[in-house]
This record gives C-alpha cells, sequence and structure tokens, in this order.
C-alpha cells in the first residue's frame, strides 16, 4: 500500500488493491486505543436487476437489506455474538448503493477483523432460517410503515423517480420479501459479495502492512467479475407532482422534494455534493432569510430542513417539516429559490455559509466512523472524498446559482403530504 498525505487536513492514508480486486484504504491513528473496521460492497436497495452469468435477474425488493441480515449467520452460530464476546461493538446497515459491516474495538482487533472478513465472505443460509427471517423482517416492515417519516420521504421519491430503482424501499415490502429464497440470497451474494465489488476501511491505531496482510490471507483468491445493473430508465420530470397520505399524525406533514440532474463521475461527483450542499444552506438553512421569515411568521418550527443526495444515476434536494401550511412553505421555498437566482446571494452571508460548510466537513474527520463511510462512498463514486478543501476553493457564488438555476424549478418540484386522519 502507498501512503497518500493530506498536508491541509493532517491526515495519512494508505491506498491499495489486493491482487483479488479488494480496495484498501487504511487510516493510521498512533494517538488513539479505539479502532474502526469498515467492510461494504457496493451493493444496495437499488441494485434489484442486474446480469449474471449471461441472463438478467429481476429480484425482489428489500433483498440487500435481506441479505445483510443473514450474513451475521454462521454454521458455528452467529457472528454478532463472536465479535460481542471479543469485547467489538458490531453493527451493518444497508443504504440505496451499499451494504456495510463494521465493528470497533480496543483489544482484540486482529482476531475481530479476521471474524468480519470471513463470516461476510463465506454465506450460510438455509430454507429455514430464510422463512424465519422472513417473519422477523415483516414485522420491521411493518413498523416502518406506520412510521410518518418514513412514509413521507418514501412516498416524494416514489413521486419524483417513474422508473428508477431509486424509488425502491430499501426494506422492500411484506409481499416482496415473501418471493426471497435461500437460492436468491447466494445469487445476490455471489454477484456483488465479490472482493472485486468491495472496499476494506481500517481508521485507528493500527499497522498497516497487517491490516493488509490479514486480508490476503482470509478472503478469497479470485475476485470475481464485473456485473452490470440496470436502475431503469428515467424521463426528466417527476413522475407526479403531489401525493397525500392521511395517517395518525397531531400535525400535516411535507417533504418539498426536487428532481436535479445526475452527477458525473470522479471529482466532479464530489463537487456536485457540495454545490448541492451549499444550495441548501443558502435557500433553506436556519441562517437563511427565508428560514428565518418562515419562523418568526411560526409557519415552521424547529423541526424544518432538509439535504441534498446523490445515488447511482439520481440525485435530488427536499426540504420539509411539520407545518399547517405546508403548500404555503413549498410555494415560498420555490419563489425564494427563483429569487436568489435573479437577485444574488448577500456576499457576508455566502462567504459565512461557505466557511460554515467547510468547516462542517472538516469536524467531520473527528468521526472514524465518518472517515470510513466517506472514503467508501468515495472509492464507489470514483472520487476522494479527502480532496474538499480543494473544492471548496474554487466554488464560487454564481457556480451555486447555477446548480439552483437548473434544479431548483418548479418543473422539478413534487409535494409529499402526511396529513392527520379525519376522525
Amino acid at each position: 500500500m502507498k501512503p497518500v498525505l493530506y498536508e491541509r487536513l493532517g491526515e495519512t492514508v494508505y491506498c491499495g488493491t489486493l491482487p483479488n480486486g479488494l480496495a484498501l484504504r487504511v487510516v493510521p491513528k498512533p494517538d488513539h486505543v479505539k479502532k474502526y473496521a469498515f467492510f461494504a460492497a457496493r451493493y444496495g436497495g437499488m441494485d434489484t436487476r442486474f446480469r449474471l452469468n449471461g441472463r438478467w435477474l429481476d429480484t425482489p425488493a428489500g433483498i440487500a437489506h435481506y441479505l445483510e441480515h443473514k450474513m451475521f449467520d454462521t454454521k458455528e452460530g452467529n457472528a454478532l455474538q463472536e465479535l460481542a464476546k471479543n469485547g467489538a461493538e458490531p453493527n451493518a446497515f444497508t443504504s440505496n448503493a451499499m451494504t456495510g459491516y463494521y465493528f470497533d474495538s480496543a483489544d482484540h482487533f486482529d482476531e475481530n477483523l479476521e471474524i468480519l472478513l470471513s463470516f461476510v465472505s463465506i454465506p450460510y443460509f438455509t430454507a429455514e432460517s430464510v422463512a424465519k427471517e422472513q417473519g422477523i423482517i415483516g414485522q420491521e416492515i411493518r413498523m416502518i410503515e406506520d412510521n410518518p417519516d418514513w412514509q413521507i420521504y418514501v412516498r416524494m421519491l416514489r413521486a419524483l423517480y417513474k422508473n428508477h430503482t431509486a424509488r425502491t424501499s430499501i426494506a422492500g415490502t411484506v409481499e416482496s420479501i415473501a418471493h426471497i429464497t435461500a437460492e436468491t440470497l447466494y445469487d445476490c451474494h455471489k454477484a456483488f459479495y465479490t472482493p472485486s465489488n468491495m472496499i476494506l476501511t481500517v481508521v485507528g491505531n493500527v499497522d498497516p502492512v497487517k491490516v493488509e496482510d490479514l486480508a490476503r490471507r482470509v478472503l478469497p483468491k479470485e475476485g470475481g467479475p464485473v456485473v452490470p445493473r440496470d436502475y431503469g430508465e428515467e424521463p426528466e420530470a417527476p413522475a407526479e407532482r403531489e401525493t397525500r397520505l392521511a395517517m395518525e399524525v397531531s400535525s400535516p406533514q411535507f417533504l418539498a422534494g426536487y428532481k436535479c440532474r445526475p452527477a458525473g463521475e470522479g471529482e466532479d461527483r464530489l463537487r456536485t455534493m457540495v454545490l448541492g450542499d451549499l444550495a441548501c444552506d443558502l435557500l433553506f438553512g436556519e441562517s437563511s432569510p427565508l428560514y428565518q421569515r418562515l419562523y418568526s411568521q411560526w409557519i415552521i418550527n424547529s423541526s424544518f430542513g432538509g439535504a441534498f443526495e446523490l445515488m447511482p444515476g439520481a440525485a435530488f434536494l427536499y426540504a420539509g417539516g411539520e407545518s399547517k401550511e405546508p403548500r404555503t412553505v413549498a410555494a415560498e421555498l420555490q419563489k425564494e429559490a427563483d429569487r436568489l437566482v435573479r437577485q444574488g446571494v448577500d456576499q457576508e452571508f455566502f462567504r459565512r455559509t461557505l466557511r460554515a460548510s467547510f468547516g462542517s466537513s472538516l469536524r467531520g474527520l473527528n468521526s472514524f466512523e465518518n472517515i470510513a463511510v466517506s472514503l467508501t462512498e468515495g472509492y464507489f463514486g470514483g472520487f476522494d472524498p479527502l480532496r474538499f478543501p480543494e473544492v471548496f476553493d474554487g466554488v464560487t457564488q454564481e457556480d451555486v446559482l447555477g446548480f439552483l438555476r437548473e434544479n431548483v424549478t418548479a418543473e422539478r418540484s413534487v409535494l409529499s403530504e402526511i396529513v392527520p386522519r379525519e376522525a
């Protein structure tokens, strides 16, 4: 592995690729006791259609999340319990575009890392255990479907996207997971849980050479082929402009979403992330004129907020929260975006916002987990996330206004509402 020094950040990252195609990133932190390992596959809730062994496979929604649950099963028992016995704190998550398994520990790190790499690489499913898991995950799905925050977000995505699998719930549905079998899980593991489709990132008081040697010894020697994915052809316009659902809530909730143009590859992707985040801060951040005005008029409260998100082939910006006047807030959001494009941003406000956003990125380096996940997302997205200082150096007000001009338009907007159920 070769060290890459980031002088402005005071960080060194050891980067390498094993003969089997596994990417390695190690960030030594010799002054810390804690050690954190993150082992991830470029496979998430969006990857339901892919080509394997010369044929296209359509898999049930929620299968990546289901596979994550089942990966902890081993012939000997349960990997979570083994890691916990060694003083580790393990867990896992599935997002739209990745599945990650991780732990942190102070002691027995090498032993814990070997357990992590082993159980993720060697699947063990039985028909009985898969059927049992359907009941467990089915209960989990029913719980989140009763959550208004989940409903409003998923319904916004379905309004934004007509065909793209960004509209697919990561957990799937009770109906979709009923079609998952042990054979389907093995197919998905074979397709995506190969070293050439994965990355191991370690942060903490570790020796990069020892990490590399352990990964070479434990992981399969072959990396596996590249697996094409089909996310669906997507038109420019949203699938529908509005969606409304009545639930047991005391106050209306909403999300106003904007279907943005997908980002390019490489550093352009990192730049788009920076521009999207800055656009959110300038448009509706807590220091923005819009937020201050609506908050002082009691049209929004402290629940109001939003974000810019990127996925493979998709990007969107959204804002919302609780409000008795969701349509008013959505209209004011669009008016403010149009005003900023016409009139520009106060220079001092822009400089403050730029400094605050840069400072937030800098503070993220205090978290081992954030470092590991950022390096992983960067690798899968083809960019170096630790080059954010250079990206910020080149960002101008006109760049952010151009982002708003192109993406935050009435034609690209949708409104997702949750309203109180009538008695």
